[in-house]
């Protein structure tokens, strides 16, 4: 418990970002499913990075520093706040797929999930690689290191990936839930996926990572651009 609390405050704003996922679920898919969300996607988020921390499948080969060992929960080598992550995240692009495809059904909506997760990645884990130089800290590093801002390309096929089965396999576990949720409204979730990428860009700017930040922002105007393309 006292591990668990260390996470707590050691990482604020992801709690806050999963409490915003849990209030924002419940009131677009409901209790249930918003359950099943968190219990499906967690998991799988865990079990890919337990591997990726060992064979380097799917993200790519990382090793986490344990520089907060004994601070924070940690479940084997991979910190809690970080596979639990995933959830909001994952809900937050499924959101966007949904308010952008509508009623398109599920394999679709999985795949469009996962590219806009991958999307915000794209600012958030150049960012983590230099967690030494803002209160994430030095927890991982990529040994091979990576083209883009240090982080290899097989990353962000990594997010893909876990986003579309993440959100895939909850749109399995709950088939009433195909394309969109009965009464389900996206739109606040959109804001959630906005709220993670504007706290990230801050973030970097602090820092003064301005090519980073041009990027990241250069990426999400191609990516609003398009989105508004595809809606109207």
């Amino acid at each position: 418990m006292s591990l668990f609390v260390g996470s707590l405050l050691l990482r604020p704003y992801v709690y806050l970002f999963l409490v915003g996922f849990v209030v924002l679920a419940v009131r677009d898919i409901g209790l249930r499913r918003a359950g099943v969300f968190l219990a499906w996607v967690w998991p799988v988020a865990f079990v890919a990075e337990f591997l990726s921390t060992r064979i380097g499948i799917p993200f790519g080969l990382y090793h986490y520093t344990g520089a907060t060992r004994g601070q924070e929960l940690f479940i084997s080598d991979v910190p809690f706040f970080d596979s639990l992550s995933f959830v909001f995240l994952a809900y937050a692009a499924y959101c966007l797929a949904r308010a952008v495809l509508g009623r398109s059904r599920g394999l679709m909506v999985a795949l469009g999930a996962g590219a806009l997760m991958m999307l915000l990645d794209v600012v958030i884990d150049p960012l983590a690689v230099r967690g030494d130089r803002w209160f994430l800290g030095h927890i991982f590093w990529y040994p091979n290191g990576g083209v883009y801002f240090g982080v290899p390309l097989s990353n962000f096929l990594g997010w893909w990936i876990v986003g579309a089965v993440g959100v895939g396999g909850y749109l399995w576990l709950t088939p009433s839930s195909v394309g969109i949720a009965e009464g389900g409204r996206p739109w606040p979730g959109v804001g959630l996926y906005y709220g993670v990428l504007v706290f990230n860009l801050l973030v970097t700017a602090w820092i003064q990572e301005w090519s980073l930040l041009l990027c990241g922002l250069a990426v999400h105007a191609v990516l609003g651009a398009t989105l508004a393309t595809v809606k109207a």
